[in-house]
C-alpha cells in the first residue's frame, strides 16, 4: 500500500474539499435543463405506504401532484391514500413480482390516464450478516427488491414517461460506493441500482425524458433503526466509520431531496450533501478504508461476535426505506 495513499487521506480538509466538489459539479450541471413542475402530472412512488416514500408522497401531494401510491402493505398505502382524497389511488403491489408490476401500472392508467414520474423507491436492507452466514434465499430476497424491483417498477412505464417527456428516479444509496462488510447485499443492490439509473439517464436523453439517481445516507427511519439500533451490532459497526459516514437523515429532509430532484430534473442528487466528496473521490477513500477496516482488530471481533449470535433465518426483514 503506497504511503502517499494514506498521507493523503490524514491530511485531507473536508471543508475544502466539499467547496471544490459543488464547483466541479456545478461546472457539469445541466443549466440547460427546464424545470419540471408536478402539479397535475401523476407520480408514481413505490414504497409509498412509510419512510421516504409517504414523505415524499405528502410532499409532492401539497405541491399539486395526482399521486399513485405502490406498496405491498395495502393498508398503509390506503391510509396514506385516504388523506390526500381523489388526487391519489393507493395499489398494492410487491415489486419483486413483474406480473403484478405490470397490473399495477395499468390501474394508474385506468385512474389517470397518463403517468409522468415514477420514483421506484421501495427496499429492504438485512440484519447485519456476513456472506459466510448469510442465507441464499435472504441474498436472493434482497436483490429482488432492491435492483429487480427496480427494473419492474421503471420498465413498465417508460412509454409512458417517454410520451409525457417526464422523469425517472431510481433510489440508490451512499452504500452502493461505501464498505460492504456485514451488509454486502444490500451495498450490491445499490451500487448495482446506480449503474441501472445512470444507463437510464443516458438513454432517455435520446427520446426526449429524463432520469435520475438518489443516493441517501442513513434515513432516520423504520429499517435504519432495526438494522442499526436493535441489538447494537449494526451500531457498532457503525461507530467504527469516519464522518459522514455515521451520520443520520431525517425522513422529511431526504423527502425534500428528492422532491427537488424531481422538481429539477436532476441527474443526481446527494442528501447529505457532504456525501459528496465521498462519492466523487471513493476511488480514493475506498482504498484507504478497505485497508484499515481489514486490520482493524475491533473489527475483527465485531465480525467473529456476529457470526456466534445472529440466527441467519431471521436476517431479513422487509421494512421499507
Amino acid at each position: 500500500m503506497s504511503s502517499s495513499v494514506f498521507d493523503l487521506a490524514r491530511t485531507f480538509d473536508p471543508t475544502r474539499a466539499f467547496d471544490a466538489t459543488k464547483q466541479l459539479l456545478r461546472s457539469v450541471s445541466d443549466s440547460g435543463t427546464e424545470e419540471f413542475d408536478v402539479a397535475g402530472r401523476v407520480v408514481v412512488i413505490t414504497g409509498a405506504g412509510a419512510g421516504i416514500g409517504r414523505a415524499l408522497a405528502e410532499r409532492l401531494y401539497r405541491a399539486g401532484a395526482l399521486l399513485a401510491l405502490i406498496d405491498i402493505d395495502e393498508r398503509a398505502a390506503a391510509t396514506v391514500g385516504r388523506s390526500m382524497g381523489e388526487r391519489a389511488l393507493a395499489v398494492r403491489a410487491d415489486v419483486s413480482d413483474r406480473i403484478g408490476m405490470r397490473e399495477a401500472f395499468a390501474k394508474v392508467r385506468e385512474r389517470f390516464g397518463r403517468i409522468d414520474v415514477v420514483v421506484a423507491n421501495a427496499g429492504v436492507a438485512p440484519r447485519p450478516s456476513t456472506i459466510r452466514q448469510m442465507s441464499p434465499a435472504d441474498f436472493d430476497r434482497v436483490i429482488g427488491i432492491n435492483l429487480t424491483g427496480v427494473f419492474n417498477t421503471v420498465r413498465p412505464a417508460l412509454e409512458d414517461v417517454i410520451e409525457a417527456r417526464g422523469h425517472v428516479l431510481v433510489v440508490s444509496s451512499v452504500a452502493a460506493f461505501t464498505p460492504g462488510m456485514t451488509g454486502s447485499a444490500y451495498m450490491v443492490s445499490k451500487a448495482a441500482t446506480e449503474q441501472f439509473g445512470r444507463a437510464l439517464r443516458v438513454e432517455l436523453a435520446a427520446v426526449g425524458a429524463t432520469a435520475g439517481v438518489a443516493y441517501l445516507g442513513a434515513v432516520d427511519t423504520a429499517m435504519t433503526k432495526e438494522v442499526f439500533d436493535d441489538g447494537g451490532l449494526g451500531s457498532a459497526m457503525a461507530e467504527l466509520l469516519p464522518w459522514p459516514l455515521n451520520g443520520r437523515l431525517d425522513v422529511y429532509d431526504a423527502a425534500q431531496a428528492l422532491a427537488e430532484a424531481i422538481a429539477t430534473r436532476a441527474p443526481r442528487v446527494v442528501a447529505p450533501p457532504q456525501w459528496e466528496v465521498y462519492s466523487l473521490l471513493r476511488g480514493v477513500f475506498n482504498v484507504v478504508l478497505d485497508h484499515r477496516l481489514a486490520r482493524d482488530l475491533r473489527v475483527h471481533e465485531l465480525i467473529r461476535h456476529l457470526e456466534r449470535k445472529v440466527d441467519t433465518k431471521e436476517s431479513v426483514r422487509p421494512v421499507p426505506h
